[in-house]
């Protein structure tokens, strides 16, 4: 069942779009991989679908729902959730400090993020800013599952993260959409660790959209890829 659909979206900053026409869906239970090059407007898209910014023109839905003038924390309460490239944790709190911030009952949250990522329990005590990035990270992902959400949506996870940790938090993301049916759209620059759990891909070129389609498709024609990495300057 298709949980989350942008048709057409246009969306910028000061009256400039830096994403045009670009249309996208998602199923319960799999991922979609926005890739392309710094500046091609990722995370411009991801901020736009989650409400951060005003849409320009085109539609997001969520379960069938149109959400295109709704506010960001709204969308949130109709289950689509944003992980920033910034993670969103406050490094001053313990990793438990942090997931009782959640609008629900403390050690439910803390529980269900253990849960989820066993790895967090031996952190629980730990300032969230003495964490490794990619601890960090698990637990930005922790506190968004925690609320159960329909739609995840990850702004570049693996970003500043040491190579084994990223395939970790890949292997992660893959599991929490086959187990709980969570729709993962995953924005990432490195783009075939991020088609390689993806079932299907937006490959974005400044701005604009170059290809969508399976993530096998997006693989077989490396000369789109190739294009879009080496002509994506902003």
């Amino acid at each position: 069942m298709t949980v989350l659909s942008v048709d057409a979206l246009a969306a910028g900053y000061h009256g400039v779009p830096v994403v045009r026409d670009v249309s996208f869906s998602v199923e319960s239970g799999s991922i979609v991989a926005v890739v392309g090059s710094n500046g091609a407007g990722k995370s411009t898209l991801l901020n736009a679908t989650a409400g951060l910014l005003v849409a320009m023109a085109g539609s997001v839905r969520l379960g069938g729902r149109e959400v295109t003038r709704l506010p960001a924390h709204v969308r949130a309460r109709e289950g689509l959730a944003l992980v920033p490239q910034d993670r969103g944790i406050v490094r001053r709190l313990t990793v438990a400090e942090n997931l009782r911030l959640l609008p629900r009952r403390a050690g439910a949250a803390v529980d269900a993020a253990v849960e989820l990522f066993p790895a967090l329990g031996p952190l629980l005590g730990r300032r969230a800013g003495l964490l490794s990035g990619g601890e960090q990270q698990l637990l930005a992902l922790a506190r968004v599952l925690a609320l159960e959400p329909r739609v995840l949506l990850i702004d570049e996870m693996s970003a500043g993260l040491a190579p084994q940790a990223v395939e970790r938090l890949f292997e992660a993301v893959r599991d929490v959409a086959r187990r709980r049916g969570t729709a993962v759209v995953l924005v990432e620059q490195h783009a075939e660790l991020a088609l390689g759990i993806a079932e299907r891909a937006l490959v974005l070129r400044h701005g604009e959209q170059a290809m969508w389609g399976t993530a096998a498709d997006v693989l077989e024609h490396s000369d789109v890829l190739e294009s879009t990495y080496l002509g994506g300057t902003r």
